[in-house]
C-alpha cells in the first residue's frame, strides 16, 4: 500500500484521463491530499458539463479489478500503487429516459458512451437492431445519403460494430437512405431512444456462477441498470429482478446475495464471483445503482452494512451521491445558454489501445515518481502521448481466449484467480536465502508465527518449490519474511531491484493491451464462454 508521509504533502502527481471519444486525452496534476472530486470537476469543466451526476472516473487496480473513483475519498488512498495513473471518463448511471437530460451536450456524451458500448459489444442486440443503430450513427456522421458521394460499400469506412460483416453493412446501407433530412441532433436522439429500450442498455457484465441445487453452478453474467438486476446465459436473459422486488443486497466472501420479495414471500438468490474483491465491487455497484434509481431523497439514506460473520465485521458503505429524481428536478432549472457541441468524427477514432495500468511497487515508487511526475500546467490539454498508443491499429476479431480474458480481467476461465507472472517469486531469488538458512541450526524457528507449526521444519529446496506454487500472488517481501532475519539478503534484493527496473521499462514500452479492459467484458463473448 502507498504510505503517505509528511514529505508527500503538497507533492504533485500527474495522471492521464481518457475521454469517451478515445481521441482526446487530458493530463492534469493533483496533490496527495486531494479527493476524487478534484479530478471530476476538472473534467466537467473541460467538457462544459453541468448535469454531472451520471458520470464518473474508472480505474483498474494492481490486481486488475475495476473500480469507480470515489469523489469523497482521497485519490492516492484509492489508487494506492498504480503506475502510471490512468483514469477513464465513463457514464456510471445510464438515465432511464435519455430524453429527460436537459442539455444537448449531456445527451451527446451519453451518445458517445452508447456508441462505444455498441462498438465493443456490450450493447448486445439482434442484427436488425444493430443495423438500425448503426444507420443512425452513419446519418449523424455523414448526413443524408448522396449517390454521387456514397457509392460502393461506403459503410466499411467506419468501424461501428464489433462483428461488422459485409452482410450487416449492406443492411445498414439499405436503412441509411430512409433517414433523409435527419440532422445529427435528431439522428442521435433516435439512437438514444432505440438503445434505451434494449435489455443490455447500461449493463456492465460481471461473470458469476448461479448456485444450483446440485452446487455445481452454471456460468452467467450479471448486469445492473435502471430496471434492476439482470442475468444472462450466453445472449439469453435468464433472470430479471426489478428494484421494487429487491429487499436487500448482501455479500459474504465470494457470494453475492440478492434478497427478494415475491407475492409476500421472501426468496434468496446467490451468485458466486471469481474473487472476493470482484464480489465486493459487484455489491457496491449494485447498492449504488439501486439507491440512485429508487431513492426519493438521498439525505435520508444512512450507512449500508453488509457481510459480517464470527470472523469478520463486514463492510460499511455510505452513499454520498444524489438520486435520479433529485438530478432530474435540478436539471429542469438550468438557465444557461446551450453550449456548443463539438462532435467527433468516426474517421478520427481508431481501435484505441489503453495505456498500461500496471502498478508500481511501493518500495521504488518514489524513485519512479521523481522521474515521471514533473510539474505541468494544472489545466492543460496534452498531446504528448503517441498517436499509436491512443489510436492503435485495428486488431480485427478477437479469439475466444482473448474474449475470456477481456471479460474476466485476465483470468483464463470464469473462476480462475489472477496471478501475474511478475508476482511469482523465482526460485533463483530464493536460493541464496535457502543456502544461508540451511547452514543454521535446524532447531531454530524459520517461519513466521502465522505459519509456525508444532515442529520446526527445515526450509528445504523442495519446500521453496511448494512455497512458490502456493504463494504465486504474494509479494517477494512476504517470502523474505519467512526467512530468519540473520540471513544475507543483499543478493536477493539486488536481483529484485534489477527485476523491478526491467518491469518498469517493459511497462513503459507496452502499448498492445486490451483496449476495452477498463470498461469490462464484451457482450459478444457471453454465449461463447464455457
Amino acid at each position: 500500500m502507498l504510505k503517505l508521509s509528511k514529505k508527500d504533502h503538497g507533492r504533485d502527481y500527474k495522471c492521464t484521463i481518457r475521454l469517451l471519444d478515445d481521441n482526446e486525452v487530458l493530463e492534469c496534476e493533483f496533490q496527495s491530499y486531494h479527493k476524487g472530486r478534484v479530478l471530476l470537476d476538472f473534467v466537467f469543466n473541460r467538457l462544459n458539463l453541468v448535469e454531472t451526476d451520471y458520470f464518473a472516473l474508472r480505474y483498474v487496480d494492481q490486481n486488475k479489478q475495476r473500480h469507480w473513483l470515489d469523489p469523497n475519498k482521497n485519490i492516492l488512498r484509492q489508487i494506492k500503487n498504480l503506475f502510471p495513473i490512468l483514469f477513464c471518463f465513463r457514464v456510471k448511471f445510464y438515465p432511464a429516459d435519455p430524453l429527460r437530460l436537459q442539455e444537448e451536450i449531456t445527451r451527446y456524451q451519453l451518445f458517445l458512451q452508447l456508441r462505444r458500448d455498441l462498438l465493443h459489444g456490450r450493447l448486445y442486440c439482434s442484427q436488425s437492431d444493430a443495423a438500425i443503430l448503426a444507420a443512425y450513427i452513419v446519418q449523424a456522421e455523414v448526413g443524408d445519403y448522396d449517390a454521387t458521394k456514397h457509392f460502393g460499400n461506403y459503410i466499411s469506412d467506419f468501424k461501428i460494430l464489433l462483428k461488422q460483416t459485409t452482410k450487416i453493412e449492406e443492411k445498414i446501407m439499405e436503412i441509411h437512405p430512409t433517414l433523409k433530412s435527419q440532422s445529427p441532433l435528431i439522428a442521435e436522439t433516435c439512437f438514444l431512444k432505440k438503445a434505451s429500450i434494449l435489455d443490455t442498455y447500461g449493463v456492465d457484465p460481471h461473470p458469476v456462477k448461479e448456485i444450483d441445487t446440485d452446487h455445481r453452478g452454471s456460468q452467467l453474467y450479471l448486469g445492473l441498470n435502471h430496471t434492476g438486476v439482470l442475468t444472462f446465459q450466453g445472449s439469453r436473459k435468464t433472470h430479471h429482478f426489478r428494484w421494487a422486488d429487491v429487499q436487500k443486497l448482501n455479500y459474504e466472501g465470494k457470494m453475492f446475495i440478492v434478497h427478494l420479495i415475491f407475492a409476500e414471500k421472501k426468496h434468496t438468490v446467490g451468485f458466486k464471483c471469481p474473487t472476493a474483491s470482484a464480489c465486493r465491487h459487484l455489491w457496491r455497484c449494485a447498492v449504488e445503482q439501486r439507491l440512485f434509481y429508487t431513492l426519493e431523497n438521498s439525505n435520508k439514506q444512512g450507512v449500508v452494512v453488509t457481510g459480517g460473520s464470527f470472523f469478520s465485521r463486514g463492510s460499511r458503505f455510505r452513499y454520498a451521491g444524489r438520486c435520479e429524481k433529485e438530478v432530474v428536478e435540478e436539471s429542469s432549472t438550468i438557465l444557461r445558454e446551450p453550449p456548443t457541441v463539438n462532435r467527433i468524427s468516426l474517421k478520427n477514432i481508431g481501435r484505441s489501445t489503453s495505456l498500461p495500468t500496471t502498478p508500481a511497487d511501493s518500495d521504488n515508487y518514489d524513485a519512479v515518481m521523481s522521474r515521471v511526475h514533473r510539474p505541468l500546467p494544472y489545466i492543460d490539454r496534452s498531446s504528448s502521448l503517441d498517436e499509436d498508443v491512443l489510436c492503435g491499429a485495428d486488431t480485427g476479431s478477437q479469439d475466444l481466449t482473448e474474449g475470456l480474458n477481456h471479460i474476466n480481467g485476465g483470468c483464463v476461465g470464469p473462476g480462475a484467480a489472477y496471478c501475474p507472472e511478475s508476482t511469482l517469486p523465482p526460485l533463483s531469488l530464493l536460493e541464496p536465502l535457502l543456502e544461508a538458512q540451511e547452514n543454521k541450526s535446524r532447531s531454530s524457528s524459520i517461519l513466521d508465527s502465522s505459519c509456525t507449526s508444532s515442529s520446526a521444519l527445515p526450509f528445504s529446496f523442495s519446500t521453496a518449490i511448494r512455497l512458490q506454487q502456493s504463494l504465486c500472488c504474494t509479494s517477494i517481501y512476504s517470502i523474505v519474511q519467512l526467512v530468519d532475519a540473520d540471513s544475507s539478503l543483499e543478493p536477493a534484493l539486488e536481483t529484485k531491484e534489477k527485476q523491478e527496473e526491467e518491469r518498469h521499462r517493459d511497462m513503459e514500452e507496452e502499448v498492445k493491451v486490451n483496449p476495452e479492459y477498463i470498461d469490462g467484458g464484451s457482450m459478444m463473448y457471453w454465449g461463447k464462454v464455457r
